[in-house]
């Protein structure tokens, strides 16, 4: 065996080439990945090398990926799709109350239910160490696809992820999103519309979040113009706190609005229509199958049965 392209084609390897192939860019990758873009470009350079063919080939600013980029594209799902089943196969066996359980939470959710719960959930399995990262949208769908999280927490239809196929998802709630205002001349209002809210700086999440692709989607199809922007923000508190101190315009999920009502000073308001989606797990298939991943899974739905997830908030 070449010990050099064994080297070369290693796991950190074909991660980088991984998501720089999500991305298309090679700033916004690095970043994901914690690593200056020149190591990035090294790391490619030294796997087109050993293949003797360049992986991706630039028109001006824009990156496009090789023939040969394709092929070792398929070939890098193939390896990791027959790792991540025998990885699942081994943990099948494995005591339902023993091991790891791995969280990843999209950074712009409310976290309050899901730290209540693991607390909960320590209580009554001390053997069960659970990890909760607080990810941004692309972060999630890295780990997701290299096995590095088991259960993803996230917005729900993501039209960004085109392969679905490897994935089950499992409502948690319903969500809609909230206009928040500080307008005397809207006090009588219970919704609004998005063409209404033009003329007045908003705070929103940065560019890529779920929620910003959501409203800009919304914004475009309501033939409205996107609204000047006075700040980016990437956790709902972060928004909120700027919005009250600016008096700027912004909208978050419901489930933010109900924890945090009673020391709000902003009025919320429905959108009409109505922009809804929904809070759900998200995994690859064979997850339910590892006794520990069901049994949180399980547990979960039985302390919300308890005690609904609206109720929770307020409490």
């Amino acid at each position: 065996m070449d010990q050099k392209k064994v080297s070369i084609f290693s796991s950190k390897t074909l991660d980088y080439f991984l998501q720089l192939a999500e991305t298309m860019n090679y700033t916004k990758a690095a970043h994901i990945l914690g690593i200056s873009q020149p190591a990035l470009t090294q790391q490619i350079k030294k796997i087109e090398r050993s293949i003797d063919a360049p992986l991706f080939y630039s028109i001006g600013k824009k990156l496009y990926m090789t023939e040969a980029g394709q092929t070792m594209l398929r070939t890098t799902h193939s390896i990791y799709t027959i790792l991540n089943n025998a990885s699942n196969e081994i943990q099948k066996t494995t005591n339902s109350n023993q091991g790891d359980v791995k969280l990843g939470l999209l950074s712009s959710i409310e976290d309050k239910i899901f730290m209540q719960f693991i607390m909960y959930y320590f209580k009554e399995n001390p053997g069960i160490k659970v990890t909760l990262y607080m990810l941004t949208r692309d972060e999630i769908w890295h780990k997701l696809e290299n096995n590095k999280i088991d259960l993803a927490i996230m917005y729900l239809p993501d039209q960004k992820i085109v392969n679905w196929k490897p994935y089950s998802s499992r409502k948690i709630i319903d969500e809609e999103l909230l206009f928040l205002h500080h307008k005397e001349e809207l006090a009588d209002q219970e919704t609004i519309m998005l063409s209404q809210t033009t003329n007045h700086p908003w705070s929103v999440y940065p560019d890529t979040y779920y929620i910003n692709d959501l409203l800009r989607e919304t914004f475009k199809n309501q033939l409205s113009d996107w609204p000047s922007i006075s700040g980016f923000f990437t956790t709902p508190e972060q928004l909120y706190e700027f919005s009250e101190a600016t008096k700027s315009f912004t909208a978050l999920p419901k489930s933010f609005v109900r924890a945090n009502q009673d020391k709000m000073s902003a009025r919320a308001l429905s959108f009409e229509p109505p922009i809804v989606f929904q809070l759900s797990f998200v995994y690859r298939h064979d997850k339910e199958l590892i006794p520990r991943i069901k049994h949180f899974l399980e547990d979960f739905d039985h302390y919300l049965k308890e005690v609904d997830y609206s109720t929770r908030l307020k409490t």
